[in-house]
């Protein structure tokens, strides 16, 4: 049953993953980097401020804050080994076959800012620009299986979110 007196902790949400972003030393510049560059084509116009601006935007949405939460804890369990098997290791491997981590992302994340954030997402994740690259490939610095989607999947909304500005 619903606890009628809950009040849903939004700051602490967004704190969480600051904080873990922090520690990934991640950065919104680098975010908006990704964003920045996938829509500057189409709008010569745009700026990286902009960008920046778009990107804590989506951050702040309380629906992205759920989806990027549950992809962090999941990652976080998986750094630590405490995830079941055979799961542990289909995380830990970032398994191809998987796709748990792109479905979090692209519906729970860009899914919900249209066709624009799904098909930047699509493109993002088979593409791997910027921070996404490195998280992709570091070894031996914890599990990022969830996290470089989230970052697509973020990066992805703030673009299509700048492009419904300007459509």
């Amino acid at each position: 049953m619903n606890n009628p007196n809950f009040k849903y902790p939004d700051t602490a949400a967004y704190n969480f993953i600051m904080q873990y972003l922090e520690q990934k030393q991640i950065h919104i510049a680098d975010i908006a980097s990704i964003t920045y560059n996938i829509q500057k084509q189409y709008l010569p116009q745009l700026t990286e401020e902009e960008a920046v601006s778009a990107v804590v935007d989506v951050l702040h949405k309380r629906e992205v804050m759920n989806n990027a939460m549950v992809g962090i804890a999941l990652d976080q369990a998986a750094s630590a080994n405490q995830l079941p098997e055979p799961l542990q290791a289909i995380v830990e491997n970032d398994a191809g076959v998987f796709g748990v981590d792109e479905l979090l992302a692209e519906g729970g994340i860009s899914g919900i800012y249209g066709k624009i954030a799904t098909t930047n997402f699509g493109y993002l994740d088979k593409e791997k620009h910027g921070i996404l690259k490195r998280l992709d490939t570091v070894k031996g610095k914890g599990v990022n299986t969830f996290l470089d989607d989230i970052i697509a999947a973020v990066a992805a909304a703030a673009g299509a979110k700048i492009a419904h500005k300007y459509a």
